[in-house]
């Protein structure tokens, strides 16, 4: 008769745990059903909706925070403030500088307009000048003549064809606190579009935004309530004449309408940073009647229990995975990443490098004589001097660096954003350091020296060039005497030791 795996014997007991519960969930219904029908209600208007946007509120501020962070910082920052300043001069500095802040963060857009001349800068160049007269420029003169530190609006951006922009306009100080103009950042109206429909279906809600007048003013990519596109009015929808008759312009609450005889509970919130109101909408599905009562709330116990069984099991899974990998890619003495664990940080290294582009410095280290020890004192010592030797070399180098054990006596280093000359620099120390450490073994203080190879990472090259390159350097640092760091880039090759 076959055993049954460990594996099937868990699902068993999944299974066996569920169904009790599901068991209890029945019994409790039954004692909960007279007095939830008369809660659903009251919770779905007085709680469920003013919660969901609250919530949908907090998320789109979080959402906004990053670009008006970096708007913040735009208008703070000395060199912005410095060129206008001085006059203004080479418009080709400011370019560059906005070119930067969109590359660095990502932005969509990024913009400066100078109050002394009353041009608009781009990464792109210089734009236009803007004028008072002109009715896409007001939201300058706004931003100028407003107390607050900075808004949110919408407006197309000129830069950009024309799409319909999320703008951080943040308003720029000199050094005396005069205002000398307007900076800032700006997200496409289709990321946020995206965002809504995150939310609708997070929390199975119909979410959109009206503004002042009505009018419909952002959706989701779906559209409005059935189905109305931004720019129609909502007394202009025939299926909402029940809730125009209550509202006939947005104003802060909660309402109850119905579409076609289905009913509707409605949260409107006004947003102040955007001068919209929120509207969280949520269909009635016969969360009133009596089934459908009990099945809401038998539901919602199942499938919280549900995720809970799940995200245990999850947990498990994981725990064996994590300890499989670990296994597979961690060595075993030094616990520093072997070969394969190396493959897959330097991969990830490399395309960073490349895509920035950033330097990469890699380093070959083989610890001299160390087949020498190993006879003399026995492989217990080398082990001993090897996990020491990792642990120092570890001390050498920051966090963000590559350290592995390449195979017996030859680590392997990549130092993340560091040209030649600085990681030269480090692998002197690291050379330096391990000549002047002693390792007590059995009575026996044990020292031993290490050869460097290094190079750096050429445009467009592959890990095996670069890692090839930089055996062929410590190869030469082992034929020189050892005890020394030798340097080979695509163009050229050197030694270097520090004088004794």
């Amino acid at each position: 008769m076959p055993l049954r795996s460990p594996l099937y014997s868990q699902r068993s007991l999944v299974l066996t745990l569920i169904a009790l519960l599901g068991a209890g969930f029945l019994a409790t219904s039954f004692l909960s059903y007279y007095a939830s029908r008369a809660s659903i209600r009251d919770n779905i208007v007085n709680t469920e909706l003013p919660l969901t946007s609250d919530t949908v509120y907090s998320e789109i501020q979080k959402d906004l925070v990053r670009p008006i962070l970096i708007s913040s910082m735009m208008s703070r920052d000395t060199f912005m403030r410095d060129w206008v300043v001085n006059g203004e001069n080479d418009p080709e500095k400011m370019t560059r500088y906005l070119n930067e802040v969109m590359t660095h963060y990502g932005a969509y857009t990024a913009f400066f307009v100078s109050n002394a001349s009353l041009t608009y800068y781009h990464a792109k160049g210089v734009l236009k000048q803007v004028k008072a007269s002109e009715p896409r420029d007001t939201w300058y003169f706004r931003v100028r003549d407003m107390a607050d530190p900075y808004e949110i609006n919408v407006d197309p951006d000129l830069a950009n064809k024309d799409n319909l922009t999320f703008f951080i306009n943040y308003k720029v100080y000199d050094y005396h606190n005069r205002f000398i103009g307007a900076a800032g950042v700006g997200l496409t109206v289709d990321a946020v579009i995206k965002l809504i429909d995150k939310y609708q279906q997070r929390y199975q809600r119909s979410v959109y935004f009206v503004d002042k007048f009505g009018r419909l003013v952002l959706t989701g990519a779906d559209g409005g309530p059935q189905g109305a596109h931004i720019g129609q009015k909502l007394d202009e929808l025939e299926s909402m004449n029940t809730l125009i008759s209550q509202l006939p312009k947005p104003h802060t609450g909660s309402y109850e309408y119905s579409v076609q005889g289905q009913g509707h509970f409605l949260n409107v919130r006004f947003i102040p940073e955007l001068n919209w109101y929120l509207f969280v909408d949520k269909r009635e599905d016969g969360a009133l009647s009596e089934i459908r009562q009990s099945l809401y709330l038998n539901l919602l116990i199942c499938l919280v229990v549900t995720l809970i069984v799940l995200a245990l099991l999850n947990r498990v899974i994981k725990s064996y995975q994590v300890k499989i990998q670990a296994q597979a890619t961690l060595d075993s003495l030094t616990e520093l990443p072997n070969r394969r664990g190396f493959d897959l940080l330097a991969a990830q290294a490399l395309h960073e490098a490349q895509r920035e582009p950033k330097p990469l410095t890699a380093l070959l280290l083989d610890l001299d004589h160390f087949k020498a020890l190993n006879d003399t004192y026995g492989h217990l010592a080398g082990d001993q001097v090897l996990i020491g030797f990792a642990r120092d070399l570890e001390s050498c180098l920051r966090h963000s660096d590559i350290v592995c054990r390449w195979g017996g006596e030859e680590f392997i280093v990549l130092l993340k954003d560091t040209d030649g000359e600085t990681g030269l620099m480090i692998a002197e120390k690291i050379r330096q350091h391990v000549e002047q450490q002693r390792y007590a073994y059995n009575g026996h203080t044990l020292q031993l020296t290490v050869s460097i190879g290094l190079t750096t990472l050429q445009p467009d090259e592959t890990l095996h060039t670069l890692l090839s390159r930089a055996d062929h350097a410590m190869y030469r640092a082992k034929q020189s005497g050892r005890n020394r760091t030798c340097v080979e880039l695509s163009h050229s090759r050197y030694d270097y030791q520090e004088p004794a």
